[in-house]
């Protein structure tokens, strides 16, 4: 009986996502001292300690972010005085000044955020975003030859320009002041800018190293009207449009970004912005009573690490999103985000910049209207791109991933402007970096690129600089452009990269999980606990929980292939049920009976009240250990080879209870029982130390050692 019910659970499904589960190693004496020291549940203690905080000065300062002493920006950023002198004289003496922004949410917002601010500090501006399916990222020498023919004196780039070389050196050239700001990865060789305000060109240790373009964009606004005096009825809008671009690019919330995110919400749905108000009505974000507190809980905007804002769009428009006085970054991330995105990808990035500077609430409705439009065309763009991508890959390089750790996947007739948010997908499916390309026309090609942890796509696509045109990025994220005959060369210059720094392991979604909680821990309570994380994103992601071997009870198919479920759980002969959604999860319709679950909580509002419900992303077959001590197992043992070493393993008997152990050709042994995430190591239990199991270098064998075992029996 013991033996089938083993067979029975070591069978792999077809049907079940390949992840790798990182659990956190438990702290539950250091979380406590930390909870009495600081007041908080040990609950949150251990989410704090599991994001890398270690003092109760560190968690006072991450809870309450208005507590932290900012450096001035002059400070930090060496550029910034000379940014402002150029800017004040060029006020003083009506010197044109042109933005060339960039046709993402960060870079519309940016360029929206300094238009605003300029004309109202009384300089004369105008504004120029390229063509993304004509010319692609960045300012070029077309722009900067047209902005000197239009007389201006002075280009201020935004979210773009740190790699512009040649371009800056034109504009230098034909006598123009330039002052880039921006925000991505520094290149081997600076353009000649008068002036280049970058985060990642000021010390590791400054709160202003994370912020976005629009977080450089702000920090400039905002001293300049600090030092022209004039701040009074600027800094709200700009927040706002900060709040917006910073949730949207997926910026860190930490440090600086964390204080004003923070603020940002708060302001967000009473903001005097014409085209915010319209943003909110129009993206389903309707206002509900103060008591009440947003539909969506902690699954949100930063989720994904490889994502931007316009590629949260696909939990449909089945979900309205309510808010009370304050917005939760995963209302952005998945509702105003991905209609600012929209436009950027497949429309003119105008429509937005006209919403976020128009003080008509007409023309703001008018504007949303557009990108609402927009976005549902982005929608199902990216559906049938992403149903052709797969077909593509699974008939030609599925069977090689392993050996490539890379997908390079180009077609012709796809539109630039979605393929971002193809490469998410199909490294969420496939859990190798992406680089996803299009052809312009025969012979010229445009990718973007997507990745995982282990592989920066900005390094993987400077060590193929020879082969590219322009290329620009982060370690998540990139574009390049290419000619055509070099396709093969890339593809097989990538696969030697992916492999220098890719090992067979990394290839799986990684899932980074907090805590381990039992069904009858979930309830509003534990729900209002976790908001003191608030605002999650990047590097300050939501809160991840896990249960193991719960009973899938009901599951059905809803929506645009969500899966709704109820799991339940067995806790001392009690049952305790509770609802759950998985997003796009159709391809693993029907879950297996009987499985661990990894997921984020959630608020849901129906009739008035107010429930507590799972947002899965991650589930196994329970193989836990506990599972194969169900009753005492008759002594057996086996051998398995697990990466090129010989182990032998076991079931024993050690008192009542059983036991697995698993020994290296060196004698050391790692022993466990069921039920326990702490187990032994040593070569005798005299001086075995103990450790967490539940660690992946610990998980991994045991689960080896497990097949084995179910294997031979």
């Amino acid at each position: 009986m013991l033996d089938r019910a083993v067979s029975e659970l070591s069978k792999p499904s077809k049907r079940l996502p390949d992840q790798r589960w990182q659990i956190y190693p438990q702290k539950p004496e250091f979380a406590q001292k930390l909870a009495v020291l600081t007041n908080i549940s040990p609950i949150v203690s251990q989410l704090l300690i599991n994001r890398g905080m270690e003092t109760p000065e560190q968690v006072q300062a991450f809870l309450n972010p208005e507590s932290l002493v900012l450096p001035s920006p002059l400070e930090d950023f060496p550029d910034l005085a000379i940014s402002l002198e150029l800017l004040q004289n060029a006020i003083a003496s009506q010197t044109k000044i042109a933005i060339c922004g960039d046709y993402d949410a960060d870079g519309m917002t940016s360029t929206a955020l300094l238009l605003r601010s300029l004309r109202t500090l009384g300089a004369q501006v105008d504004y120029a975003i390229p063509s993304r399916m004509h010319e692609g990222y960045g300012i070029n020498k077309r722009i900067v030859e047209e902005f000197h023919s239009e007389g201006v004196g002075l280009i201020l780039t935004v979210d773009n320009g740190i790699s512009a070389f040649e371009p800056v050196a034109r504009a230098r050239e034909l006598g123009l002041a330039v002052i880039i700001t921006d925000h991505h990865d520094i290149p081997q060789k600076l353009p000649p800018a008068n002036a280049i305000l970058n985060p990642k060109l000021i010390a590791e240790s400054s709160p202003y190293r994370g912020v976005a373009g629009v977080g450089v964009a702000y920090i400039l606004a905002v001293s300049l009207a600090q030092q022209l005096g004039e701040t009074r009825g600027l800094i709200q809008p700009m927040l706002a449009l900060f709040t917006l671009g910073t949730i949207a690019d997926l910026a860190p919330l930490t440090g600086v970004n964390r204080r004003w995110v923070k603020r940002g919400l708060q302001h967000l749905p009473k903001s005097n912005l014409a085209g915010v108000q319209a943003l909110i009505q129009v993206g389903g974000v309707q206002a509900r009573g103060e008591e009440e507190q947003g539909s969506r809980g902690a699954g949100g905007a930063g989720e994904q690490g490889s994502r931007g804002a316009g590629e949260q769009g696909s939990r449909g428009a089945e979900e309205k999103i309510q808010n009370p006085k304050s917005l939760k970054p995963e209302d952005i991330g998945f509702r105003l985000g991905p209609r600012i995105n929209a436009i950027g990808r497949i429309g003119n990035p105008q429509t937005v910049i006209e919403l976020l500077t128009t003080d008509d609430m007409g023309v703001a409705l008018e504007r949303a209207m557009q990108c609402e439009q927009i976005n549902a065309s982005r929608q199902e763009m990216c559906q049938q791109i992403e149903q052709e991508a797969i077909a593509y890959v699974e008939t030609e390089f599925v069977a090689s991933l392993q050996q490539d750790r890379v997908l390079v996947v180009v077609q012709p007739n796809w539109h630039h402007g979605v393929i971002g948010i193809v490469a998410s997908r199909l490294v969420e499916r496939y859990g190798v970096p992406v680089f996803i390309g299009t052809y312009e026309d025969e012979q010229h090609i445009r990718g973007s690129a997507r990745s995982i942890p282990e592989f920066h796509v900005f390094e993987a696509l400077e060590y193929c600089h020879d082969l590219l045109g322009k290329f620009g990025g982060h370690k998540a994220a990139g574009g390049f452009s290419l000619a055509a005959e070099n396709l093969h060369v890339l593809r097989s210059r990538l696969i030697e990269f992916a492999n220098q720094c890719l090992e067979p392991e990394h290839l799986k979604p990684l899932l980074k999980i907090d805590a381990e909680v039992n069904l009858n821990q979930i309830n509003q309570q534990l729900y209002q606990q976790l908001n003191a994380l608030h605002p999650c994103g990047m590097d300050n992601p939501d809160p991840v929980f896990w249960t193991p071997n719960v009973q899938v009870v009901e599951q059905k198919i809803v929506g645009k292939g969500h899966i709704k479920l109820t799991i339940a759980q067995t806790i001392d002969n009690q049952e305790y049920k509770i609802k759950a959604i998985a997003w796009r999860w159709g391809d693993y319709f029907r879950l297996p009976p009987r499985v661990d679950v990894t997921y984020k909580l959630r608020e849901n509002y129906f009739n008035g009240n107010t429930t507590i419900e799972l947002e899965l992303i991650g589930v196994r077959l329970p193989i836990q250990p506990q599972q194969f001590f169900a009753s005492p197992p008759t002594p057996s043992s086996t051998t398995f080879e697990y990466k090129q070493r010989k182990y032998t393993c076991g079931f024993y008997k050690n008192g009542i209870q059983a036991e697995l152990r698993i020994k290296n050709s060196e004698g050391k042994v790692l022993a466990m029982q069921p039920g326990h995430t702490i187990g032994l190591l040593g070569t005798n239990r005299q001086n075995a130390k103990e450790v967490d199991i539940s660690q992946p270098q610990y998980d991994n064998i045991i689960q080896v050692a497990l097949q084995a075992l179910s294997i031979k029996s």
